[in-house]
């Protein structure tokens, strides 16, 4: 039986790496790199380094795939992901073939596979049809390197943390960390709360910003942009908070 690897490699630094996420990938018989074209790049090309510096096993290859698209302008979210992931387990489906029987392909995952990343659900998806074996290797996320490159602890003591997407935000009452905002939603809270925000976050072009949000909100805003046009993309994480 088919085993496949799915190894959380951290948020950005090629360092964040485990040992146990790196004998995970000198296990593999195919490493598979999603190209999600030219404008994200960089997140291929951080793969390719990690397999660079960490595997050494002769026997591996790398093997490139497209992403497909996700339909943003459906009218029901629910369903255009519910397509967008039907079509990745078709095309994992595809990969899985170039996999040597009893042997292992690995996937490379941003972060930690369990934490607002879905291969692990489309991976499931497809046991329906395939029978293979999955190992989950967990990664340090970008809400563990948020709050290092602020030196700030997540929780504060006996309180509790919300981990929640920009579409979902509404009233902070407790500390909340959000992900995927690529609306900008801290712009319509409470601007006397704190943020404590970051973007390629375990990157050489790491960019952190933080204070009270009515003060700093509109500069995170032109940052943000001018950081997308410069990589043609960009992936940000803050945190709120209640002010002390």
């Amino acid at each position: 039986m088919k085993t496949v690897l799915v190894v959380g490699i951290g948020a950005g630094h090629p360092e964040h790496i485990t040992m146990q996420a790196i004998n995970a990938l000198n296990r593999a018989d195919v490493l598979f790199i999603p190209d999600k074209g030219a404008s994200k790049a960089d997140l291929a090309d951080l793969r390719r380094d990690i397999i660079a510096r960490y595997v050494t096993n002769p026997a591996s290859r790398s093997l490139s795939y497209a992403v497909p698209q996700r339909d943003a302008a459906h009218p029901d979210y629910a369903a255009g992901v519910d397509a967008w992931h039907a079509a990745l387990a078709q095309r994992f489906g595809t990969l899985l073939d170039a996999v040597p029987e009893h042997g292992h392909g690995a996937f490379l995952v941003w972060g930690d596979p369990s934490l607002y990343d879905s291969t692990i659900r489309i991976l499931e998806r497809l046991r329906a049809s395939r029978d293979f074996v999955m190992e989950v290797i967990p990664g340090i996320t970008s809400v563990q390197a948020l709050t290092a490159a602020h030196g700030i602890a997540l929780n504060r003591i006996g309180e509790p943390v919300l981990i929640t997407t920009g579409r979902r935000l509404g009233p902070v009452t407790d500390d909340t960390v959000v992900m995927l905002d690529g609306q900008t939603a801290f712009m319509d809270a409470d601007p006397d709360l704190f943020i404590f925000w970051g973007a390629y976050l375990g990157t050489p072009d790491q960019i952190t910003i933080a204070g009270r949000l009515g003060d700093v909100r509109d500069e995170i805003v032109a940052t943000r942009k001018a950081a997308r046009a410069r990589h043609g993309w960009i992936m940000d994480t803050y945190l709120l908070r209640q002010a002390e």
